[in-house]
């Protein structure tokens, strides 16, 4: 059996598809860029109930054209859950790693003959061009060209777009999927506080005074990477996109807050009940249809992604002591 390659593996989406491919059976090669992570990965995959026996870490930068090679050897299903999270007012610093280091895993799947890559893009690269109805599914694109275009939603529809052409032009027989998840929470399977998580902290522990006026989707972290791994089974996804997140009305982070508040007691004693100033977010519809309908995706309830994001973070020490 070829090994599965996933990059970005110490990541919250990775270590929980690493698991998830370890408790199949599926030998596992994760990319990392230091083996220094390496104990940390361990540890995570363990907490998902996996034997890490069959995970093997080789380091490869998405910024540089080492180690992808030696990475995809053998390989004939990749996973490219990797990309940059960068804070910057340079929009170059994350956009040209986001594209080229997707480009450089494409060229080192195609080389080795894979069969097929599962993308994690994001609703980023979807749904922030403004429409008159805010009501998005897979056909819908984010314009890199939209003015005002924040850093991290222009790097994922760069991304993506170099990705798919990539495909299309040089692809050599390698199928290519993306996943379009929303606003990625749930419980976390490393002691690293990133992404979605931060925002959770600050909630909880009173940072946060306010909350930002957003409205957005919520994708559990667990059900993205299970629709990872129906997306590489089935036949018929070759070549298509896949939004993720779960069932119902979208929410906002007064939504969220309402939640942690009505179900968590003292833990959520910190939690803001207000909102930032500001207007009111527009409505926003997001369809999963086509990730239920072709790959057979079963969400759980935001509220539920919710309160397991609190848990976990409270039972792995990562909140502030009650005061």
């Amino acid at each position: 059996m070829s090994a599965v390659l996933v990059t970005g593996a110490s990541g919250y989406l990775a270590t929980h598809l690493i698991a998830d491919l370890l408790r199949s059976g599926s030998e596992v090669r994760g990319t990392v860029r230091s083996l220094d992570s390496e104990a940390e990965v361990r540890a995570a995959v363990r907490r998902g109930g996996a034997d890490d026996a069959g995970l093997e870490l080789v380091v490869a930068s998405l910024t540089e054209d080492d180690g992808w090679a030696r990475a995809a050897v053998g390989v004939e299903e990749v996973h490219h859950v990797a990309s940059p999270m960068i804070q910057t007012t340079d929009p170059d610093e994350v956009v040209v790693p986001a594209r080229d280091g997707t480009l450089r895993v494409l060229r080192a799947a195609r080389d080795a003959g894979a069969r097929r890559v599962v993308l994690t893009s994001s609703f980023a690269a979807v749904g922030y061009s403004p429409k008159p109805v805010r009501d998005y599914d897979e056909r819908d694109w984010t314009d890199p060209s939209t003015p005002g275009l924040p850093a991290y939603p222009l790097s994922k529809a760069v991304a993506e777009r170099a990705a798919w052409d990539f495909i299309e032009q040089e692809g050599g027989g390698t199928e290519l999927v993306a996943l379009n998840p929303t606003w990625i929470a749930g419980p976390t399977l490393t002691t690293a506080a990133r992404s979605s998580l931060q925002l959770f902290i600050a909630m909880l522990d009173g940072t946060m005074t306010a909350v930002p006026r957003q409205r957005f989707g919520i994708a559990d972290v667990r059900d993205v990477a299970a629709l990872h791994v129906a997306a590489m089974a089935v036949p018929e996804a070759a070549g298509k996109r896949y939004l993720a997140l779960a069932d119902g009305p979208t929410t906002t982070f007064l939504g969220v807050a309402q939640v942690l508040r009505e179900r968590l007691g003292a833990l959520a004693a910190r939690v803001p009940v207000q909102e930032a100033p500001g207007d009111e977010p527009a409505p926003l519809v997001i369809h999963n249809d086509r990730a239920k309908r072709e790959l057979g995706f079963r969400p759980r309830p935001a509220a539920e992604t919710i309160v397991e994001t609190a848990e976990r973070l409270r039972d792995l020490g990562m909140l502030a002591p009650q005061g």
